[in-house]
């Protein structure tokens, strides 16, 4: 245990002080913080999502830029998004649409256009996609897992909740902003989406050299091993994914409890593996997920079904398989699994807490896919003098308000328990053994 202690210790990261984080806790909170900061932005603005929709919240977030940059046209405005996606429409819409059309038709008008840059991670959007996170703005860094668009923000009636941080630090900003221009936007993959006369379809050759590229790109900065400090992670493929093993590291190296947060229950085989010897060490772990009718592909029962709406009942399955074999791990009070569920919210949250001194923030959904497919990111932070203990404390009592515990794994529905579309649909999945490779790319 000494020699697995050593490993987050020795990891080194930007000093920051008590007053440098802020928790922003409710998207309502977020969308007016990120507008806020975008108003009054003095040199730059970077932001990285998987996508800005073509809707409300994202016209009025292209919008804010547009009038940043009009205001000050020497501002350095980017936007990163992840080029496939941008360039079709929502799961199920026909025709030709994507997001980019709005790029390209409100840069058209523009006195100061601004750059929306399409990158893509690989040749095909399921084999990965651009799941960087962080708005980074002068010298403050935004950090949430939510995408650009009326869900993420709350613009309606519903939310999709998220974590939501704000971290005050030049340094950091400086080495996620120096990321973004040199590892992203000056590589011949990534396409100027927002340019009317710009239909570049990068070639595989150039896709795949890129994906070698940021496999083995990092974070740059200057840090120390004491006291507390925030470590930026970025991570592309299994092999020397240093955002993989820091959170393997986490498991490890807890000596008290976990709190980990996913939305899509399905995690690798080596987080489950470190998870359960976790538990068998007499160590406490909290899981909380999000029901399945909390699930960005949930469609109830009055809609019409098709089969993507499959999706949430395959991560059902997968936490109730876990849940029946660690059974003991309940029955003895170590192993806590809260099902998130709010009206017809839906839950996006990622992150692990060890030991009240170690915190994961990311946008990784744990899972396989994020675990080698998909371009993803995570600010750790070491706090061994506990100093943001309570506010953290104050974050999970907020996470889990509208949560259910479960106390035995009956309670999760069964495949007879399901609608008969997705009945026939799993059952086929099952007779085709696809469902291995479904938890790979989902």
């Amino acid at each position: 245990m000494n020699k697995e202690k050593a490993l987050l210790s020795q990891l080194s990261g930007i000093p920051i002080s008590k007053d440098s984080i802020s928790w922003l806790l409710t998207p309502e909170r977020f969308r007016h913080e990120l507008l806020s900061r975008i108003k009054n932005a003095k040199n730059n603005i970077y932001l990285s999502a998987l996508y800005l929709e073509d809707d409300e919240a994202g016209r009025e977030i292209f919008d804010a830029l547009l009038a940043a940059k009009s205001n000050n046209p020497k501002i350095d405005i980017k936007v990163f998004v992840d080029f496939h996606r941008a360039r079709r429409g929502l799961i199920g819409q026909k025709g030709d649409s994507g997001n980019y059309f709005m790029y390209r038709s409100k840069n058209a008008v523009a006195d100061h256009p601004i750059e929306i840059l399409g990158t893509p991670i690989k040749t095909k959007e399921f084999l990965g996609v651009l799941h960087l996170k962080g708005f980074v703005i002068d010298d403050a860094v935004i950090f949430s897992g939510s995408s650009l668009n009326n869900i993420y923000l709350h613009v309606g009636d519903r939310y999709r909740f998220d974590r939501y941080h704000v971290i005050e630090s030049p340094e950091l900003a400086a080495s996620m902003r120096n990321y973004m221009l040199h590892e992203l936007s000056e590589d011949d993959a990534v396409v100027a989406l927002g340019d009317k006369d710009n239909d570049k379809i990068p070639s595989k050759q150039q896709i795949r050299n890129f994906k070698v590229k940021l496999s083995q790109a990092r974070y740059e900065y200057s840090g120390t091993k004491n006291g507390t400090r925030i470590t930026p992670l970025v991570g592309l493929g299994r092999k020397k994914n240093v955002l993989n093993k820091t959170v393997i590291d986490l498991v490890k190296e807890s000596s008290e409890s976990l709190f980990i947060c996913t939305p899509y229950f399905n995690p690798p085989y080596a987080l489950s593996r470190a998870l359960i010897k976790h538990l068998r060490q007499g160590k406490q772990v909290d899981i909380v997920v999000g029901d399945k009718t909390a699930n960005d592909f949930f469609i109830p029962e009055e809609k019409d079904f098709t089969t993507i709406g499959a999706v949430p009942y395959i991560y059902e399955q997968s936490l109730r398989k876990f849940v029946k074999r660690q059974q003991w791990a309940i029955d003895k009070g170590l192993l806590r699994i809260h099902l998130w569920k709010h009206e017809t919210n839906s839950f996006h949250l990622k992150g692990i807490s060890a030991d009240n001194q170690n915190y994961l923030i990311t946008g990784s959904n744990l899972n396989p896919r994020a675990w080698s497919l998909d371009l993803e990111n995570g600010l750790l932070i070491q706090d061994p003098e506990q100093v943001w203990k309570e506010q953290f404390s104050h974050e999970k009592t907020h996470i889990i308000q509208h949560t259910t515990q479960l106390y035995h794994y009956s309670q999760i529905e069964s495949l007879k328990d399901y609608p008969v579309a997705v009945k026939k649909i799993l059952t086929r999945i099952k007779r085709l053994r696809a469902d291995f490779f479904l938890r790979r790319i989902l």
